[in-house]
């Protein structure tokens, strides 16, 4: 390996340990761990060749630490990438109802790094970052401080303090270490999933709900056998249970059944055709309730068969809306 590449490569290297260790390293600490001399790092320092998100914090001991907010990556995209790309991003623009000027900072930069690729897509990415700012959106200032803390908190390994109001309206406070942040299109949402304590347990909570947060100088680490797609496969959405899944059997009436076969609704789903055209449903999920506002959207042209205490809450629905509208043929 010739000196260009090996430096090129040690470079990198100091990058991702730095990544690794939020807390930040000494020159020394560094050097230790990469297993070359101080004087390399040094030299590194002093010919200001490391990347411009890398510095020293004279504030804690002259640390290495990587400035999290600094342009992180450069890379380069397919077409069939940037097609991908463009239906994720029409997906947030159209899914969220909140400001957020840094998705459309980061879709005006998508836009712009793809025009020579391909124009009719990098401008639709362009307005979908319009889209994002317009002045209609919904602007919530302490939603969107509360999620670049967490954001900040979950990216260097840091607890975070936060005030969390129930739907009573009352208050908690709670130390968290946010393992993942999960976004909910059904509610237009997003969740925070961590260890909250109290209670001394994995936890979700609505970030539309905390009130403040604030980054505690106390570090923690995500459990190795963490893993988001397996703590959510049973779920609906983003309720998940320690409890084994619920069997939910579902009877769609012939003239929706072409619709329903068309997606795939859950990964445990399986679909069985009876002989009147009448089409099953089953699947099994952590939560039952949390399929409600599904079901309900297709009105009479689906029956809860299973399990019973989802079936009776649709039943006395029913009889609410024949009350409230009794009264009208």
């Amino acid at each position: 390996m010739n000196k260009a590449r090996e430096k090129a490569l040690r470079l990198l290297q100091i990058e991702q340990l730095l990544w690794a260790h939020p807390e930040g390293l000494t020159r020394a600490e560094t050097a230790r761990r990469l297993g070359v001399n101080r004087s390399t790092i040094t030299k590194y320092l002093a010919k200001d060749q490391l990347s411009h998100s890398i510095y020293e914090d004279d504030l804690d001991g002259n640390k290495l630490k990587v400035d999290r907010n600094a342009s992180l990556t450069r890379t380069a995209f397919t077409l069939n990438e940037v097609m991908a790309i463009h239906l994720a991003t029409r997906l947030l623009a159209r899914r969220t109802d909140k400001q957020n000027p840094h998705a459309a900072s980061a879709l005006r930069k998508l836009g712009q790094a793809l025009q020579r690729l391909d124009r009719n897509i990098s401008q639709h990415l362009l307005r979908s970052a319009d889209l994002m700012d317009e002045e209609a959106r919904y602007r919530d200032p302490v939603y969107l401080d509360v999620l670049e803390k967490l954001t900040l908190a979950w990216s260097s390994g840091r607890k975070v303090r936060v005030s969390h109001q129930r739907l009573d309206g009352q208050i908690s406070d709670y130390v968290l270490s946010p393992y993942f942040i999960e976004p909910y299109a059904v509610g237009q949402t997003a969740h925070v999933i961590g260890w909250r304590e109290p209670p001394g347990a994995l936890r979700t909570l609505k970030i539309e709900r905390i009130r403040s947060a604030q980054i505690t100088g106390e570090p923690y680490r995500l459990p190795e056998d963490f893993d988001p797609a397996r703590l959510l496969r049973d779920a609906w959405g983003i309720w998940y249970t320690d409890e084994e899944p619920v069997e939910v059997v579902l009877r769609f009436h012939p003239r929706v059944v072409s619709r329903v076969k068309e997606s795939r609704w859950h990964p445990s789903q399986v679909l069985a055709e009876e002989p009147d055209g009448y089409l099953l449903w089953r699947g099994h999920i952590a939560e039952p309730q949390e399929m409600l506002p599904w079901i309900r959207g297709w009105g009479a042209d689906c029956e809860v068969l299973a399990p019973q205490v989802l079936r009776q809450k649709l039943i006395e629905e029913c009889r609410c809306l024949r009350e409230l509208y009794g009264g009208e043929r």
